[in-house]
């Protein structure tokens, strides 16, 4: 029986699927992997199961000296927590799980929006606080979202969804922009992010992570977004220069953020938190149980499939 570690607690579906086919260790702890652990990994167990947040980085791969471990089967889409180049070269196989979070990851951004948009968060905490005085016919007015222009920044499937959801569902006219040219239902590409920004009355960030991706929104595209427009970022939390958020944000260059990751997760600044305009979830981008199990089911077909000598469904 090949050994498998689980780097943190999956659903128990998923657990109980992965012990009848592998002698399974799971890391009873929330903290992430360190470089140091993964070494060990490496030449300890027949496959890893790692996610968002373990250190499989360059220097944990060429730290393990001996290796025993043949694939690398992250638990999510974003594999930027895992140096891809220095595996492949040790000869490991890395898979990821894309399709399963897609709807998911796109209700959470529509979510943002909307929480942004009308001040929901803002709202919240003025019941909750006891302040609230009643009804007044110009309290807390936000910004109305039905026909409004939706600018996406990386048409993958998220992006896709996300249009899907604005354009049928609030009749949200569609422009984004993508590393390569690509046709969209009801959608229309536009030359560069500046220009998506200078359009959108909501700008949504749906990049993969990873080095290449690392600011890509930055000062000068957050300058090129209107006053009353609002951020929502569901990618990674480095995609967005979050230092230039805080900057663009306190200067009145747009009107909100909705943010569900951050770029030195879990610390979140407290200039973001300081502000009222800016909706914070704690990376809720695929939090439904059925969304989960079928992350895991997809993360153990890439190990199935390896171990049988067959072609892995979802390489990185």
């Amino acid at each position: 029986m090949k050994t498998l570690l689980i780097s943190k607690r999956l659903p128990d579906s998923v657990l109980a699927e992965a012990r009848e086919r592998y002698d399974v260790t799971l890391r009873e702890t929330e903290a992430s992997m360190s470089a140091e652990e993964v070494s060990d990994a490496l030449g300890s167990y027949d496959a890893i199961l790692p996610t968002l947040g373990d250190d499989v980085s360059e220097a944990a791969i060429r730290g393990c000296a001996d290796l025993r471990c043949g694939i690398i089967a992250n638990f999510g889409v974003g594999f930027n927590h895992i140096d891809v180049a220095a595996a492949q070269a040790r000869g490991l196989v890395v898979s990821n799980t894309p399709g399963a979070v897609t709807d998911a990851t796109a209700d959470i951004a529509i979510t943002l929006m909307l929480m942004t948009a009308r001040r929901a968060g803002e709202g919240e905490r003025l019941v909750r606080s006891g302040g609230w005085g009643g009804w007044q016919p110009t309290q807390m007015l936000g910004l109305h979202i039905s026909g409004k222009t939706v600018g996406i920044i990386g048409m993958g499937r998220i992006g896709q969804a996300i249009a899907q959801r604005c354009h049928g569902g609030f009749g949200c006219r569609i422009v984004f922009a993508n590393r390569s040219e690509k046709s969209v239902p009801h959608a229309t590409q536009l030359g560069s992010m500046a220009e998506v920004a200078q359009a959108a009355d909501i700008v949504f960030v749906a990049t993969p992570g990873g080095p290449e991706t690392r600011h890509l929104v930055d000062a000068n595209v957050l300058g090129a977004m209107q006053p009353h427009a609002i951020l929502v970022n569901i990618s990674r939390g480095d995609v967005v220069d979050e230092t230039a958020l805080i900057a663009a944000l306190k200067a009145g260059q747009l009107a909100g953020a909705g943010l569900d990751v951050y770029e030195h997760e879990p610390v979140v600044p407290e200039a973001l938190r300081a502000m009222e305009n800016v909706t914070l979830l704690p990376h809720l981008g695929t939090n439904a149980l059925e969304v989960r199990e079928d992350m895991g089911r997809m993360a153990l077909a890439n190990l199935h499939a390896y171990f049988d000598g067959k072609t892995v469904p979802n390489p990185v």
